[in-house]
């Protein structure tokens, strides 16, 4: 009896302040109906009877919070909430650079998923691969975590370490890794000259001056000789900002629809693309795996449904939403999924994912003993897989002479083999078909 009259008596200035946000979101059409008072009336009754009855006394403002956050969780992998230092965190990773281990991560049915580490980090180097499950932080379980409070574990000051307890994808044990962590600078671009006139263009991922880098270093090298044809490496690419992969795509094509996104709120707009006389129409071969996700997928998608470039590697993530942070007057904010993005096919890349033209699994060279057990058995379950017949050395008579750098990458690496013979020999190709 105790309990259920405690559960009528409701503070008043919660039921003040939600009567107050009632009027205002619902019009007028809505504030009388029980279905919209309810779920709000609901919620004033469990709110006091956590502030009645509760082990412990917690502020009316933590409280709320929590709300808020579990609200923002519930909805899907990448909608959250935004502290003040994760706020500040997040504009970091589009601009500057900020301290951790290097790794992009995601919240999928209760499982923290690596979706990618980052080229040259701290991640990269202790042998983090997309679809790595992370299970635990510091020794402490990460299934009830939020993700928010996994990034917020994961990242610390520089020179410490942080404790992962990881099962690789297709893995039948868990592995203990102690990663120092580092501050990790935000380099986008990277370019390499494969032979003369082929370039090797890899995008680590996409922030706000991903763009005027690709221009700047192709402004560079056609000073000396022209661009004959490009490898474009988006393999492990986690994405980043949507109109950066817009701009990039635009670079490589004259006319036409890139992406179009569609929310419920704002419905359909289309990012096109705009003709300009440096456009770069030379061949052009893309890489992609399963850690090419979201800004990346876009650039993918844009150029193989254009017939722009060909498509080489594996499956990528399938990230086929958008997300908005919204600024909070407190200095918090909120990041939300507001709409899902399509090809200009129509194609929809949510869970989905870009298959490439040519699906060539990864080989590992077999030299590398600390990781070749597990790419052999990330290649052996995916179909029309390349065997490793010991004739990785096919190109060598025709790379660059004296770029060791390009020599060093062809070498251990099967996909940008297969993508700079393509590239080369594309005239010919073009010519069979």
């Amino acid at each position: 009896m105790l309990l259920e009259a405690q559960m009528r008596k409701a503070k008043w200035p919660v039921i003040i302040f939600l009567l107050i946000l009632m009027a205002v979101s619902s019009g007028p059409g809505l504030a009388g109906t029980d279905d919209f008072f309810e779920p709000l009336k609901q919620f004033s009754q469990v709110l006091d009877m956590v502030e009645s009855y509760y082990v412990k006394e917690i502020p009316r403002k933590d409280l709320m919070q929590y709300a808020i956050k579990g609200m923002l969780s519930q909805l899907d992998p990448h909608s959250a909430f935004l502290a003040k230092d994760d706020f500040k965190d997040l504009q970091d990773t589009t601009s500057g650079e900020f301290t951790g281990i290097g790794i992009e991560i995601s919240m999928e049915n209760g499982k923290l998923l690596v979706i990618s580490p980052i080229e040259d980090t701290p991640a990269y180097k202790a042998g983090l691969l997309p679809g790595d499950i992370i299970l635990e932080i510091n020794k402490e379980l990460t299934q009830d975590m939020t993700f928010m409070d996994a990034v917020k574990k994961i990242r610390g000051p520089k020179g410490t370490a942080v404790n992962l307890t990881v099962l690789h994808k297709d893995g039948s044990k868990p592995l203990d890794l102690a990663i120092k962590r580092d501050v990790i600078p935000i380099v986008s671009v990277k370019t390499d000259e494969l032979d003369s006139g082929y370039i090797y263009l890899r995008i680590t991922r996409f922030h706000e001056h991903t763009t005027q880098e690709i221009q700047k270093k192709l402004a560079e090298y056609v000073k000396e000789k022209p661009i004959k044809g490009f490898v474009m490496d988006l393999r492990n690419n986690p994405g980043g900002i949507l109109d950066q992969a817009v701009n990039v795509t635009d670079l490589f094509l004259s006319e036409g629809l890139i992406v179009y996104i569609q929310g419920r709120k704002a419905g359909r707009k289309d990012f096109m693309a705009h003709k300009d006389a440096g456009d770069l129409t030379q061949p052009m071969v893309v890489l992609i795996n399963a850690g090419s996700a979201s800004a990346s997928e876009i650039v993918a998608g844009a150029l193989q449904d254009h017939h722009r470039a060909l498509l080489l590697g594996e499956k990528s993530f399938g990230k086929g939403s958008v997300q908005n942070v919204y600024p909070m007057p407190d200095g918090t904010g909120i990041k939300l999924t507001t709409a899902l993005y399509y090809t200009p096919s129509g194609r929809s890349i949510q869970a989905e994912g870009i298959r490439p033209d040519l699906e060539i699994p990864f080989v590992k060279p077999v030299e590398d003993d600390k990781t070749k057990d597990r790419f052999l058995l990330r290649e052996k379950d995916l179909s029309r897989h390349l065997e490793n017949n010991g004739k990785g050395n096919a190109t060598k008579d025709r790379r660059i002479r004296g770029n060791e750098t390009a020599k060093e990458l062809l070498d251990k690496d099967n996909q940008l083999r297969l993508a700079f013979e393509l590239v080369r020999q594309w005239p010919n190709i073009k010519k069979i078909q």
